[in-house]
């Protein structure tokens, strides 16, 4: 399944940075923007996998937070 996301991103000296929009936690960098773009799919994937695949004991528990 295809997912589509807003990249922000920025010139930082010699390199790209850049953030998916909307998924805390998906930042990265690269040399070219293409690099970039490359990094945060990785990102991503991983991030992704780790929801899938909790740590063997953990628990969840709901929180209430107010804002």
């Amino acid at each position: 399944m295809q997912m589509h996301f807003s990249l922000e991103y920025w010139r930082d000296e010699d390199w790209f940075v850049g953030r998916l929009k909307g998924v805390p936690g998906i930042f990265s960098q690269g040399k070219t923007l293409a690099e970039l773009e490359d990094n945060i799919r990785d990102v991503y994937q991983l991030m992704m996998q780790d929801e899938e695949s909790p740590p063997a004991g953990s628990q969840v528990k709901e929180l209430t937070v107010e804002a």
